[in-house]
């Protein structure tokens, strides 16, 4: 199953991104922390390649902190600097202001030695729909004037905010992938909600993601569903689910939409404990420098 997304907003956004670079300091890019190989659009990557870079692993606590750990580890580079967050909570979000400094260093000296001492960076915040960027820059921001939404692609067009720390934030629309291939990408995007569920089959989608918790953290699916021994069969733990919640239609049917809304918004909502979908592969290079 391809999915092919890549409507006239989600072009232009990119122009835009691509345009505005030249206005910014620095990009600060968000991920999910639960997915965060599949969360991070590679067009980004090749964007703002030239730019220093923080990259924010949101949702933190819906994680495993191991695994973040290893995430920050096999992405840090001199250019990009990553920090976990909690952009509900601002868990985390005080260190940004001293990375970027640290990211900036030369350029604020450039300035102090031109007798500049107010300075004020001006960062793009950018990555894919429903991620968490409205939640940052409002908690940066310390307002709501970047409108929420549970729903991918609520913000439409650039704004600028300014927040108390310094930073002037240039928001972007969302950005997802220009056609998403991989099988693997797709669901684990899917069941974090970056993929509106309008456009997957959800009991398909409960199905995958009963079936990748099978593979990551079969423990979780079992205690979270007291169902015992787990079957190899994604399908029968499914009805096993259905029948521990009673999630039963009229002839002893198990209701497979009710479980599938159930399990996936549990899911999203930390109630099986935090959960990472996806850990990073290091490479020799990352192994020579540790």
């Amino acid at each position: 199953m391809a999915i092919n997304w890549f409507p006239g907003h989600m072009a232009k956004t990119r122009r835009e991104i691509k345009e505005n670079l030249k206005l910014v300091d620095a990009v600060i890019e968000m991920r999910d922390a639960r997915a965060v190989r599949s969360s991070a659009n590679p067009e980004i990557d090749e964007l703002c390649e030239l730019k220093p870079r923080i990259i924010l692993l949101n949702k933190k606590d819906l994680a495993e902190t191991a695994i973040t750990k290893q995430w920050i580890d096999s992405l840090s580079t001199e250019n990009i600097k990553v920090i976990p967050v909690n952009c509900l909570n601002g868990d985390g979000l005080k260190n940004i202001k001293k990375v970027l400094n640290e990211l900036l260093f030369e350029k604020h000296e450039r300035k102090r030695n031109k007798g500049i001492s107010n300075i004020i960076d001006r960062v793009m915040v950018v990555g894919i729909p429903n991620v968490g960027k409205s939640s940052f820059i409002n908690k940066l921001a310390n307002s709501s004037i970047a409108r929420i939404g549970d729903k991918p692609g609520v913000t439409k067009s650039r704004q600028w905010i300014k927040t108390k720390l310094g930073i002037e934030l240039m928001d972007t629309p969302g950005i997802l992938w220009p056609r998403l291939e991989n099988n693997e990408v797709q669901y684990d995007l899917a069941f974090t909600g970056a993929i509106k569920d309008e456009v997957m089959d959800i009991e398909t989608l409960a199905l995958k993601l009963i079936a990748k918790l099978q593979e990551i953290q079969p423990e979780r699916l079992s205690a979270r569903y007291k169902i015992g021994t787990l079957s190899e069969d994604p399908l029968e733990n499914m009805d096993m689910i259905g029948k521990k919640r009673g999630a039963i239609i009229s002839g002893g049917e198990i209701d497979y939409n009710r479980i599938a809304v159930m399990l996936l918004d549990e899911f999203r909502g930390g109630k099986l404990g935090p959960i990472s979908l996806e850990k990073p592969i290091i490479t020799l290079e990352k192994k020579d420098e540790k």
